[in-house]
């Protein structure tokens, strides 16, 4: 393997490398290579670039929002009016959503291959990023010269002990708290999975043991292949270490609203992923709705 120095190999620091290490070692094995170390890997990665299908296999990019971002100022971007005293910052403009989600449109539907594909929406955060995400898969289906994938979809929301608390969306469950139970509301009978490309759409993986719950469940019913596209994934102490498939972004351990992303309900109409202030965790908080 050519030599690398370790400290002059470094990315972006908004970039973080997930390296599958088994097919790693397969596609050095292939070539009469092996991994040694760190360095050897490095190296291997670049040796890899080459062959761009079994890269893809080895390696993929995550767009990492690291802890302590500025973001933006929010008299930059337009938001709602009756939300400007809530929000702390824009972390997230709507812009770059879109983009990220039309690159996860792309690797799903070069993965998937000719389908066909079930599209499960897990309601009600992930609404938006499911519609944009097919949005982007239709399109590919149409401009493609050949090959396309047939999409079905479906629509479904989970319950687990923290809603009978009362609690919010995903972001206030306390998942170390659950009995370890879910309950699947919707979904014209999972059975149907059976045999078929499944692609489960979340809007924020937090601890990971809600959709691990979940996978198990769908599992059960034998589809061909079931994969998770998360438009986030965040830092925080209490994962498990639960990763899906595709990740649009990894962001800090912050309560973030908008995109279809809520509080109670609220700032799924703000186009922006922000972070909430605590002027808006009072004003929307379940005591001060209520009545």
């Amino acid at each position: 393997m050519a030599d690398a120095n370790d400290d002059d190999m470094t990315l972006d620091d908004s970039l973080q490398w997930k390296v599958d290490d088994d097919a790693l070692k397969h596609f050095l094995a292939d070539r009469g290579l092996k991994k040694t170390g760190r360095k050897d890997e490095l190296a291997a990665l670049a040796y890899a670039a080459s062959d761009c299908v079994h890269y893809l296999d080895i390696v993929s990019v995550i767009l990492q929002i690291p802890d302590g971002y500025e973001g933006y100022p929010l008299e930059l971007f337009s938001v709602p009016k009756h939300y400007e005293d809530d929000l702390e910052k824009v972390l997230i403009p709507a812009g770059l959503v879109a983009d990220r989600t039309e690159r996860l449109a792309r690797d799903i539907w070069h993965d998937i291959g000719k389908g066909p594909l079930v599209a499960l929406c897990v309601l009600k955060g992930g609404y938006k990023f499911f519609a944009d995400l097919i949005d982007c898969i239709k399109a590919l289906n149409s401009s493609a010269e050949t090959g396309s994938v047939p999409i079905a979809v479906d629509f479904i929301r989970l319950k687990s002990y923290q809603d009978k608390l009362g609690m919010a969306d995903h972001q206030q469950m306390q998942d170390d708290q659950s009995t370890g139970h879910i309950e699947v509301i919707g979904g014209d009978h999972l059975r149907s999975l059976k045999g078929r490309h499944v692609l489960v759409v979340e809007d924020i993986i937090d601890t990971g043991r809600t959709m691990e719950k979940l996978l198990e469940l769908l599992n059960e019913h034998n589809p061909k292949s079931v994969s998770v596209a998360s438009l986030l994934v965040k830092r925080t102490p209490l994962s498990i270490g639960y990763r899906p498939d595709y990740i649009g972004f990894e962001v800090p351990n912050e309560f973030l609203v908008g995109y279809a992303l809520d509080y109670n309900e609220y700032f799924r109409d703000c186009n922006h992923i922000c972070i909430i202030n605590q002027n808006g965790l009072e004003k929307y908080s379940v005591k001060n709705t209520d009545g």
